[in-house]
């Protein structure tokens, strides 16, 4: 970045904008963090449901050791900040035949649990998956998604071939399959493609990059859920010296020769400065700017979720942290999310229980449970006002399906809950509806994807889930780094004395 960047606004104050904001800090800069809500969070935000505390965003934790990255760079850490508690499993597997299979990070575990579950050879066969996947992480990682891209050129690199070596290139479902035959143990080391918007059958074999983030790298849950993280992140850049403002929406960015020359918020308050981050929604940041860009084709956004969020009387003991219910269809249920645009016929869910390991997050006695539904964006399926009326419908069959699922009396132990649908995600100014931003197809990764610069303004550098490197708690964290190594001139380089997670550091979407 060209020009004087001593003062930074920082437009946003979820996990990628706090992460730079740390990161900008440590290199010396002034900072000032900007925020439209009451607190910090964006995507990790947390809403009260009478005596509950639910987390409204991401409810898994990976990589710790990026956060970390970000505390260390203002000479704090994380653990100092968060209490956070590895998850044995990291989750459990149940699937439509009755069986179910928990997901050990460790290796020697997983290799244990999958012999109980599928025999030796299936073992003998994750024992090769997981070696694949530790060299999948290390050909991608530094390479391909803790970078800035300046040119599709830059992938020309003997890692690269390493990748195309590995059969990164191949398709994800049939290279899972080289190792594992048992078609539930595919879906395990396999569902993760949906966070990349893309269906296993068609992504790329690289995207397992992901599973190896929540099979191996290991999984852990902040006390006081995942909100925890920002507001730690928050204390920690107000400690260092930078000026948070909450309840401060951005309406405009003053403009001159080419370079934003201060932030006006609504409330008529005029903020100088001599860069910009933004960390808002892709079309926000383009409004604020009066441009979008010029691309061959249009983004496609992943697919959105419904989320229930219920207060209840009662559990259930075959819940873990996280458990994955899988419905009997795969193939069906990733054509119904993407392609032909409808609910889920057979759905697999998400249910996580985060009073496993907080029980204060809930009154004494209950239990707060997070069921997410995948379903399709409003690009491609029901619209958002469509949702307005369907919301409650599916609410009751997605309550009616936990039950014939195991979770007996599910509908009448709920006191509290709160319904999330494409409806919501629009009006907090999601594309298309979806909480998970453009997809990573490979026409909309690395180097292809929306750049974290800006033409015609030479001061402002973006930073969040559409841009590099990608969707996710880890890869915004990376987004923030490197939005601030824009500003700073160079890298940002990692603090040697930043968190080292139990394996090597796993991965949140290939880039």
């Amino acid at each position: 970045m060209p020009g004087p960047t001593d003062h930074v606004v920082v437009v946003g104050a979820g996990l990628s904008g706090l992460a730079c904001a740390l990161h900008l800090l440590g290199a010396g800069r002034r900072v000032t963090l900007v925020e439209r809500d009451a607190g910090p969070g964006g995507r990790a935000g947390r809403a009260q449901l009478g005596g509950y505390q639910v987390d409204t965003g991401p409810t898994v934790l990976t990589m710790p050791h990026l956060a970390d990255e970000a505390f260390a760079a203002v000479g704090d850490s994380l653990r100092r900040r968060v209490e956070l508690t590895a998850l044995h499993p990291a989750y459990r597997a149940c699937f439509a035949d009755g069986s179910s299979l928990d997901v050990h990070t460790d290796g020697e575990a997983m290799e244990a649990e999958v012999r109980r579950f599928a025999g030796p050879a299936q073992a003998a066969g994750y024992r090769d998956l997981r070696q694949w996947l530790e060299r999948l992480y290390r050909a991608q990682m530094r390479r391909f998604i803790d970078t800035n891209f300046d040119s599709p050129v830059q992938l020309l690199h003997p890692d690269l071939a390493r990748l195309a070596a590995l059969g990164g290139f191949g398709r994800l479902d049939g290279r899972i399959g080289r190792f594992l035959s048992d078609d539930r143990l595919r879906r395990v080391f396999s569902f993760q493609a949906l966070y990349a918007g893309v269906a296993p059958a068609r992504a790329l074999a690289a995207y397992a990059v992901i599973a190896y983030m929540d099979t191996v790298a290991g999984v852990w849950f902040p006390k006081g859920g995942m909100h925890a993280l920002p507001w730690a992140m928050a204390d920690a850049a107000a400690d260092a010296g930078a000026d948070l403002r909450w309840g401060a929406e951005v309406n405009a960015l003053e403009r001159s020769a080419g370079r934003v020359r201060a932030v006006r918020l609504s409330s008529g308050e005029r903020v100088p400065c001599d860069a910009v981050v933004l960390t808002c929604e892709l079309p926000a940041a383009y409004h604020l700017l009066g441009r979008t860009p010029r691309r061959p084709a249009r983004l496609r956004h992943s697919p959105s979720a419904v989320i229930l969020h219920a207060g209840t009387d009662r559990t259930w003991p075959q819940l873990a942290h996280h458990t994955i219910s899988f419905g009997a269809t795969w193939e069906r249920t990733f054509d119904e999310l993407t392609r032909r645009g409808e609910l889920m016929s057979d759905p697999s869910l998400l249910i996580t229980r985060p009073t496993t390991h907080d029980p204060g997050l809930a009154p004494p006695g209950r239990h707060l449970h997070y069921v997410l539904a995948p379903c399709p964006n409003t690009t491609v399926g029901p619209s958002a006002t469509t949702w307005r009326d369907l919301g409650p419908r599916y609410r009751d069959r997605l309550a009616g399906e936990l039950e014939r699922r195991g979770l007996d009396g599910f509908a009448d132990s709920i006191e509290e809950e709160l319904l999330v649908t494409p409806l919501d995600w629009t009006a907090q100014g999601h594309a298309a509806g979806s909480p998970f931003s453009v997809a990573h197809t490979f026409a909309q990764t690395g180097p292809f994807r929306p750049r974290n610069l800006v033409r015609e303004v030479e001061n402002v550098v973006l930073a969040g889930c559409g841009t590099t490197p990608g969707v996710g708690v880890p890869t915004v964290l990376i987004s923030g780094k490197l939005a601030a190594a824009r500003v700073t001139g160079g890298s940002v380089p990692s603090p040697a004395r930043a968190l080292t997670p139990p394996a090597s550091a796993g991965a949140d979407d290939a880039a």
